[in-house]
């Protein structure tokens, strides 16, 4: 075995603890060809994964939070190969999730979108998706409620996604804030800060943890 069979042996091992079997030995070789370096990381509130192109003498790296499910990582994993495609290509001349990303986003994903590969409410959800890729799967309501189903449920992690939670209910968003959901205004969940007042609008599939208002 020379050394390149050696290192996509061995990403093929890394892969297979976070992405489905059937993309494994693909995903595994397009890194030795694209010179990926994948970074696994913590869970981060504010995005599922990033590309970086090459700078200072490293190589393109691509960032996916180790907490996705196998499905969640792979779209993401292939949303952020789709960037590094796109700059290989048009460097930093076209718009981020512009057509010419769009367009490498499905060459990427068509060979994956088949019924022996995916669950039937995720390829047809992501077939949907398709149609228009956006700048995220979670601007996707239906994919990223899709995805969400896949997900391990954990006695210590008491989070409810917004959607789920009655109107007026009291709830903590990253840890610490306080907020009361409103209405809904179209796509996002009009919800006020209580401590200052100030009034966000939150996704529908954001996750919270209940607060419990305490009585007298």
């Amino acid at each position: 075995m020379n050394p390149i069979e050696q290192q996509i042996l061995r990403n093929s091992e890394i892969l297979k603890k976070y992405i489905p079997h059937f993309a494994v030995n693909t995903i595994a070789h397009w890194i030795i060809e694209l010179d990926i370096k994948l970074k696994i990381t913590k869970e981060r509130s504010t995005k599922l994964g990033d590309y970086m192109p090459p700078h200072n003498g490293l190589n393109h790296t691509i960032t996916i939070n180790h907490n996705l499910n196998e499905y969640s990582f792979f779209v993401t994993l292939i949303h952020e190969i789709a960037h590094l495609k796109t700059y290989n290509q048009y460097k930093n001349k076209v718009a981020p999730h512009g057509i010419e990303w769009k367009h490498s986003f499905r060459q990427l994903m068509n060979p994956f979108l088949t019924t022996d590969n995916l669950p039937l409410d995720i390829f047809y959800a992501l077939r949907k998706y398709m149609n228009n890729p956006a700048a995220s799967s979670c601007s996707d309501v239906t994919l990223m409620r899709t995805l969400r189903l896949y997900d391990k449920v954990h006695e210590t992690n008491p989070t409810v996604l917004l959607e789920h939670l009655p109107f007026r209910s009291h709830f903590i968003y990253n840890g610490s804030r306080i907020f009361e959901k409103g209405e809904k205004l179209r796509k996002r969940f009009r919800c006020k800060d209580i401590a200052s007042g100030a009034v966000y609008l939150f996704s529908p599939l954001a996750e919270v943890e209940v607060f419990e208002k305490q009585t007298m």
